[in-house]
Protein backbone atom coordinates (compact mmCIF):
# COMPACT_ATOMS: atom_id res chain seq x y z
CA UNK A 1 0.00 0.00 0.00
CA UNK A 2 1.30 3.42 -0.95
CA UNK A 3 0.72 6.73 0.76
CA UNK A 4 -0.79 9.30 -1.60
CA UNK A 5 -1.38 13.02 -1.28
CA UNK A 6 -4.50 14.43 -2.93
CA UNK A 7 -5.02 18.16 -3.30
CA UNK A 8 -8.49 19.59 -3.82
CA UNK A 9 -9.81 23.09 -4.25
CA UNK A 10 -13.28 23.43 -2.75
CA UNK A 11 -15.89 26.12 -2.23
CA UNK A 12 -15.16 27.87 1.07
CA UNK A 13 -18.55 27.44 2.71
CA UNK A 14 -20.15 25.60 5.55
CA UNK A 15 -20.71 21.85 5.23
CA UNK A 16 -18.04 21.16 2.59
CA UNK A 17 -15.67 19.42 5.01
CA UNK A 18 -18.54 17.29 6.29
CA UNK A 19 -19.52 16.24 2.76
CA UNK A 20 -15.93 15.34 1.86
CA UNK A 21 -15.31 13.35 5.04
CA UNK A 22 -18.73 11.70 4.64
CA UNK A 23 -17.74 10.54 1.17
CA UNK A 24 -14.64 8.85 2.63
CA UNK A 25 -16.57 7.11 5.40
CA UNK A 26 -19.38 5.93 3.05
CA UNK A 27 -16.80 4.38 0.71
CA UNK A 28 -14.77 2.86 3.54
CA UNK A 29 -11.64 4.90 2.76
CA UNK A 30 -9.45 5.94 5.67
CA UNK A 31 -8.03 9.45 5.83
CA UNK A 32 -4.46 9.42 7.19
CA UNK A 33 -4.34 13.21 7.36
CA UNK A 34 -6.53 16.13 6.35
CA UNK A 35 -5.67 19.81 6.29
CA UNK A 36 -8.02 22.54 5.12
CA UNK A 37 -7.38 26.25 4.80
CA UNK A 38 -8.42 29.30 2.85
CA UNK A 39 -6.43 30.05 -0.32
CA UNK A 40 -5.39 33.35 -1.88
CA UNK A 41 -9.05 33.55 -2.99
CA UNK A 42 -11.28 33.84 0.14
CA UNK A 43 -14.12 31.94 -1.58
CA UNK A 44 -11.89 28.88 -2.14
CA UNK A 45 -10.23 26.51 0.34
CA UNK A 46 -7.49 23.97 -0.34
CA UNK A 47 -7.77 20.49 1.13
CA UNK A 48 -4.67 18.35 1.38
CA UNK A 49 -5.67 14.75 2.02
CA UNK A 50 -3.20 11.98 2.82
CA UNK A 51 -4.51 8.48 2.11
CA UNK A 52 -3.04 4.99 2.01
CA UNK A 53 -4.06 2.58 -0.69
CA UNK A 54 -3.30 1.12 -4.07
CA UNK A 55 -3.80 2.88 -7.40
CA UNK A 56 -7.40 1.62 -7.63
CA UNK A 57 -8.29 3.18 -4.28
CA UNK A 58 -6.60 6.44 -5.29
CA UNK A 59 -8.47 6.49 -8.60
CA UNK A 60 -11.80 5.97 -6.82
CA UNK A 61 -11.05 8.74 -4.32
CA UNK A 62 -10.22 11.25 -7.05
CA UNK A 63 -13.30 10.30 -9.13
CA UNK A 64 -15.64 10.46 -6.15
CA UNK A 65 -14.25 13.79 -4.93
CA UNK A 66 -14.58 15.19 -8.45
CA UNK A 67 -18.31 14.40 -8.43
CA UNK A 68 -19.01 16.55 -5.36
CA UNK A 69 -20.64 19.87 -6.28
CA UNK A 70 -18.40 21.87 -3.92
CA UNK A 71 -15.16 20.48 -5.39
CA UNK A 72 -13.60 22.79 -7.96
CA UNK A 73 -10.48 20.76 -8.84
CA UNK A 74 -8.79 17.64 -7.51
CA UNK A 75 -5.67 15.63 -8.31
CA UNK A 76 -2.89 13.56 -6.80
CA UNK A 77 0.35 15.39 -6.14
CA UNK A 78 3.45 13.59 -7.37
CA UNK A 79 5.92 13.31 -4.46
CA UNK A 80 8.84 14.07 -6.79
CA UNK A 81 7.35 17.36 -7.95
CA UNK A 82 5.72 18.83 -4.87
CA UNK A 83 6.71 20.47 -1.62
CA UNK A 84 5.21 18.79 1.47
CA UNK A 85 5.34 20.20 4.97
CA UNK A 86 3.86 19.50 8.36
CA UNK A 87 4.02 21.41 11.65
CA UNK A 88 4.53 19.71 14.99
CA UNK A 89 4.65 20.92 18.61
CA UNK A 90 6.44 18.51 20.95
CA UNK A 91 6.58 18.87 24.73
CA UNK A 92 9.53 16.90 26.10
CA UNK A 93 10.61 16.10 29.65
CA UNK A 94 13.77 18.13 30.09
CA UNK A 95 15.06 19.08 33.49
CA UNK A 96 18.32 21.02 33.68
CA UNK A 97 20.43 17.86 33.40
CA UNK A 98 19.16 16.90 29.92
CA UNK A 99 18.04 20.29 28.63
CA UNK A 100 21.26 20.98 26.65
CA UNK A 101 20.96 17.63 24.82
CA UNK A 102 17.30 18.27 23.92
CA UNK A 103 18.16 21.78 22.69
CA UNK A 104 20.98 20.36 20.56
CA UNK A 105 18.66 17.79 18.96
CA UNK A 106 16.13 20.54 18.19
CA UNK A 107 18.91 22.61 16.64
CA UNK A 108 20.13 19.75 14.45
CA UNK A 109 16.61 19.43 13.03
CA UNK A 110 16.33 23.21 12.55
CA UNK A 111 13.49 23.36 15.05
CA UNK A 112 12.68 26.17 17.47
CA UNK A 113 12.30 26.13 21.22
CA UNK A 114 9.00 27.91 21.86
CA UNK A 115 8.57 27.29 25.60
CA UNK A 116 10.73 26.28 28.54
CA UNK A 117 9.64 25.36 32.05
CA UNK A 118 11.68 23.89 34.92
CA UNK A 119 10.78 20.36 33.78
CA UNK A 120 9.86 20.63 30.08
CA UNK A 121 10.82 22.09 26.72
CA UNK A 122 8.34 22.63 23.90
CA UNK A 123 9.73 22.41 20.39
CA UNK A 124 8.19 23.68 17.16
CA UNK A 125 9.27 21.68 14.12
CA UNK A 126 8.33 21.90 10.46
CA UNK A 127 9.32 19.71 7.58
CA UNK A 128 8.45 16.61 5.65
CA UNK A 129 7.12 13.57 7.49
CA UNK A 130 10.46 11.74 7.39
CA UNK A 131 12.30 14.61 9.08
CA UNK A 132 9.65 14.89 11.79
CA UNK A 133 9.67 11.15 12.43
CA UNK A 134 13.46 11.31 12.82
CA UNK A 135 13.14 14.10 15.37
CA UNK A 136 10.51 12.16 17.32
CA UNK A 137 12.69 9.06 17.33
CA UNK A 138 15.51 10.96 19.09
CA UNK A 139 13.23 12.85 21.48
CA UNK A 140 11.40 9.72 22.69
CA UNK A 141 14.52 8.87 24.70
CA UNK A 142 13.82 11.88 26.93
CA UNK A 143 10.06 11.33 27.19
CA UNK A 144 7.51 13.03 24.98
CA UNK A 145 4.67 14.14 27.22
CA UNK A 146 2.53 15.94 24.66
CA UNK A 147 2.44 16.05 20.86
CA UNK A 148 0.32 18.04 18.41
CA UNK A 149 0.66 17.69 14.63
CA UNK A 150 -0.98 19.46 11.77
CA UNK A 151 -1.89 17.53 8.71
CA UNK A 152 0.24 17.64 5.63
CA UNK A 153 0.16 20.70 3.38
CA UNK A 154 1.54 20.48 -0.14
CA UNK A 155 1.90 22.49 -3.34
CA UNK A 156 3.47 21.61 -6.64
CA UNK A 157 6.94 22.92 -7.42
CA UNK A 158 7.55 25.53 -10.08
CA UNK A 159 4.76 27.22 -11.99
CA UNK A 160 2.29 24.29 -11.87
CA UNK A 161 -0.89 25.10 -9.99
CA UNK A 162 -4.17 23.38 -9.22
CA UNK A 163 -6.51 25.29 -11.54
CA UNK A 164 -9.61 27.15 -10.45
CA UNK A 165 -12.28 27.03 -13.11
CA UNK A 166 -15.15 28.95 -11.49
Amino acid sequence: MNRHVVSALVENRSGVLSRVSGLFSRRGFNIDGLTVGETENPSVSRMTIAVTGDEQVLDQIIKQLGKLVDVIAVRELDPASCIRRELMLIKVKADESVRPAVIEIASIFRSRIVDVSPSTITIEATGDSEKLEGLLLLLRTYGIIELARTGLVAVERGSSILNITI
